[in-house]
C-alpha cells in the first residue's frame, strides 16, 4: 500500500496534466492558448517548488532562470540569417547560432543549472530573510544584465521570430518532464536530506548532513529546471521581452505556490492550474465573449481584483494551501491506519 501511496503521488497529477491538455485541445484556438500558458506556467511553478518547497528557503530569484533560459533557447533557435543585421551588437558565435527544437531546451536546462550553481554557492549559506532579499537581488541583477548588455541578446528590444514550437503536445510533455525530475529529487535521499534541514536546521547538522551541499544541489535542480521551463515559455510567446520574465512572473509564480500549498508537489500544481486557469479565463472576459447571442465582457483590471481577493480569502482560511501542503491521498484507500 505505502509504494501504491507513493506512485499515485505522481501518477494522480499527471492524469490531471493530461486532462487539462486534452479538454484544452478541443477549445476554440483563442482558448487554445491560454491553456497552453497554463501549462507552461505550471512548469515553473513546479521547478520552484523543487527548491522550495523542500528547503522551506524562500526563493525571488527563480524567475532569473526562467529568464536566461528563455533567452538562451530563443537565441540559440531564432535562424541566424536574420540575427547579425537584428541585432548587429550580439557576439558572433550566438548570432550565427542556430539549432533546433529540443537542442533549444536542453541548452535553456544546462544554462539554468550552470547559473544556478554558481550563484547558490555564496547564497545557500543564507537563511530566512536574507536569503529571500539575497536572491531578490539576482533578479534584479539578471534583469538588468540580460536589458542592457547587448553583446548577449536583444537588450531593450524584443526578441522576436522565435519558433512557436510549444504546442499541446510539447507544453504537456515538458510538464511531465518537470513534475517527473522533481518527484524523483523529492523521493531521493538528497530530497530526504533536504527536508531534514527545513524541519531542524540544527539537528539535521547534528546527523552528519551538510546543509550548504544539500541546498545548494537542490538550487542547481530547481534551476535546470526553470531553465527548461524558461525554453518552453519561449516556445509558447514566439517572443520575449525581458519585462515578461522579471517581477510580474515573480510574484504571481509565488503566490500559485504559496496557495496551492507549498509543502508538496501536488500543491504546487494545484495552485498553478487554479490561479493561471482562472486569470486565464477572467483575461477572455476581459476582451468579451459571445453566450447564446449575448455579449459578455468584464471591465479592465477585474481581472486582478477577482485574483487578489481569492488569494486573500485563500490565505486567510487556509494558511497552508488548498491542499494543506499534502500530496494527492489514494482515491480507493478503505481505511485509516491507526
Amino acid at each position: 500500500m505505502r509504494r501504491r501511496l507513493a506512485v499515485w503521488h505522481l501518477l494522480g497529477p499527471s492524469l490531471l496534466v493530461v486532462l487539462v491538455a486534452v479538454v484544452g485541445a478541443a477549445t476554440p484556438p483563442t482558448i487554445q492558448f491560454q491553456v497552453r500558458s497554463v501549462l507552461v506556467t505550471a512548469a515553473i511553478v513546479v521547478a520552484l517548488y523543487a527548491f522550495v518547497g523542500n528547503s522551506g528557503v524562500i526563493s525571488f530569484g527563480h524567475v532569473s532562470f526562467v529568464a536566461v533560459g528563455a533567452f538562451a533557447a530563443g537565441i540559440a533557435s531564432a535562424p541566424a540569417d536574420v540575427k547579425p543585421s537584428t541585432f548587429p551588437k550580439m557576439l558572433p558565435f550566438l548570432a550565427n547560432l542556430e539549432i533546433g527544437n529540443v537542442q533549444s531546451l536542453l541548452l535553456a536546462a544546462v544554462v539554468g543549472a550552470i547559473y544556478a550553481f554558481w550563484v547558490g554557492i555564496p547564497l545557500m549559506r543564507l537563511s530566512g530573510l536574507s536569503a529571500g532579499i539575497a536572491t531578490f537581488a539576482v533578479l534584479i541583477i539578471t534583469h538588468n544584465v540580460i536589458r542592457n548588455w547587448e553583446a548577449i541578446g536583444p537588450g531593450a528590444k524584443t526578441l522576436a521570430l522565435v519558433p512557436p514550437t510549444t504546442g499541446f503536445l510539447q507544453a504537456t510533455i515538458g510538464l511531465l518532464v518537470v513534475m517527473a525530475v522533481t518527484y524523483a529529487y523529492q523521493r531521493s535521499r538528497w530530497g530526504r536530506r533536504l527536508r531534514a534541514t527545513r524541519e531542524d536546521p540544527l539537528a539535521a547538522q547534528a546527523s552528519g548532513i551538510e546543509v550548504h551541499r544539500e541546498r545548494l544541489i537542490a538550487f542547481t535542480l530547481s534551476g535546470a529546471l526553470a531553465g527548461f521551463a524558461g525554453g518552453l515559455f519561449v516556445h509558447l510567446l514566439g517572443s520575449i521581452t525581458t519585462e515578461q520574465v522579471f517581477l510580474d512572473l515573480t510574484f504571481v509564480t509565488l503566490a500559485m505556490l504559496v496557495v496551492g500549498g507549498i509543502g508538496s508537489m501536488w500543491g504546487a500544481l494545484v495552485g498553478a492550474l487554479f490561479i493561471a486557469g482562472l486569470n486565464a479565463f477572467l483575461v477572455e472576459l476581459e476582451k468579451g465573449v459571445v453566450v447564446a447571442g449575448r455579449d459578455f465582457d468584464l471591465p479592465s483590471g477585474t481581472r486582478l481584483l477577482t485574483l487578489g481577493v481569492i488569494m486573500f480569502v485563500v490565505l486567510v482560511t487556509r494558511p497552508s494551501g488548498l491542499t494543506g501542503g499534502r500530496e494527492l491521498s489514494w482515491p480507493f484507500r478503505r481505511g485509516r491506519r491507526a
